[in-house]
């Protein structure tokens, strides 16, 4: 499979011939190159004259065996290291933008899709890589964007013609969807002078909705600190949510690097500062890094950075796994991370919560006032802990 024209391995490809000779079941390395699709693909690029990039992966067929490739490829030194969420974004934003007839249009659309939304994403993300989130958010942007000026074309108008009785028919109209998104589009293009007198106002934060349940938050950690029977990695990411209120984005991409064990104190970076983690806590994260694998055939502990390595090689746990995970030991994310802000607000103040969680200090001071925390003494308090 990894012979070139010569017949000897591609020097290109030899450092995923050695990974696979080397790995700590042979077996489970026979299986997956048994596989004919997998064969193929790998005799397509061995003898493939050119040099193995990304751009020649993606000539081949796209699929889940080519991803998970491509990712053994990156983890092995072969490839560079490559956001493949920005990517399917951009093409998916360059189809978009092209399928519309109207040469405006298709100048709009890049500007707000292109210029807006991905130079934005891009600048946010600095070094790493775009969450599933993220991509969703965008894609919905413009995807509302799209269906505007669909809507508006049916009725012989443009975005300059529209007037605000127009819009204030579109907002009486049956089919809703993308509310948010479409309100944020006419105010971009109200800004850039592409549309006149429409006003979308926007609706502010409220404040979270649905119950919180205290008392629930705090079984659910006595669970998880206490209960051997759970995995120590379900444990630790159920606790970094119950306790710190941490996405599920940014729990799945925390590295080794951000745990700290100096003198007996085990903290974690998850702001600008360090938190320390209480016992038994710092145990398990200690354990975790120890006895964490991945769960693909390439690869061991000690070749990735990230603390919830993922079932490719080189990639952390997707955020939608990580969810799966804890809902089926009886958490749910959304509303656990809810009432732990909630009740870290009430008692931290904006400024410490924003940098000791790494949220935005405006986040910060939103759930501050939705929780009504009085923090006046909070200095006091400090003052009397032993």
């Amino acid at each position: 499979m990894f012979a070139g024209p010569d017949g000897s391995v591609r020097h290109e490809l030899a450092p995923l011939h050695a990974a696979l000779i080397g790995i700590d079941r042979p077996v489970t390395a026979v299986a997956w190159l048994s596989r004919p699709v997998v064969a193929r693909l790998l005799k397509e690029i061995a003898t493939d004259q050119r040099a193995v990039t990304h751009d020649v992966l993606d000539e081949l067929a796209a699929g889940k065996t080519l991803d998970h490739l491509r990712a053994v490829l990156v983890a092995g030194g072969i490839l560079p290291d490559r956001d493949e969420r920005l990517v399917r974004l951009e093409r998916w934003t360059s189809r978009t933008i092209a399928s519309r007839d109207d040469h405006d249009e298709r100048a709009m659309l890049h500007n707000y899709a292109v210029w807006h939304h991905l130079r934005r994403l891009r600048r946010r993300l600095g070094a790493g890589h775009a969450t599933h989130l993220q991509m969703a958010n965008v894609r919905s942007h413009v995807t509302a964007a799209v269906n505007f000026l669909d809507w508006l074309s049916a009725r012989g108008l443009t975005l300059t013609t529209c007037t605000q009785p127009d819009l204030d028919q579109w907002k009486a109209g049956e089919d809703l969807s993308y509310w948010d998104q479409t309100g944020h589009f006419i105010r971009w293009a109200t800004r850039n002078r592409l549309a006149k007198g429409l006003t979308f106002g926007a609706e502010r934060w409220q404040g979270p909705v649905g119950p919180h349940d205290s008392e629930g938050r705090w079984d659910s950690a006595r669970r998880l600190l206490h209960d051997a029977t759970l995995t120590t990695a379900d444990r630790v990411a159920g606790l970094l949510l119950l306790f710190y209120a941490q996405r599920l984005s940014t729990i799945s991409t925390l590295t080794v690097d951000q745990v700290s064990d100096a003198k007996g104190r085990v903290s974690i970076q998850l702001g600008t500062a360090p938190t320390g983690l209480p016992e038994p806590l710092a145990a398990l994260v200690l354990d975790l890094i120890a006895t964490r694998r991945p769960y693909t055939v390439i690869g061991h502990a000690g070749q990735t950075s990230w603390l919830f390595p993922g079932q490719r090689p080189g990639q952390h746990v997707s955020a939608a796994r990580l969810g799966q995970r804890l809902i089926n030991v009886g958490i749910q994310p959304g509303q656990a991370r809810s009432t732990a802000l909630f009740a870290l607000a009430e008692e931290v103040p904006a400024a410490i919560l924003a940098r000791m969680l790494g949220i935005h200090i405006t986040v910060a001071v939103q759930w501050q006032k939705a929780s009504a925390g009085d923090w006046a003494a909070y200095a006091a308090d400090v003052s009397r802990r032993q």
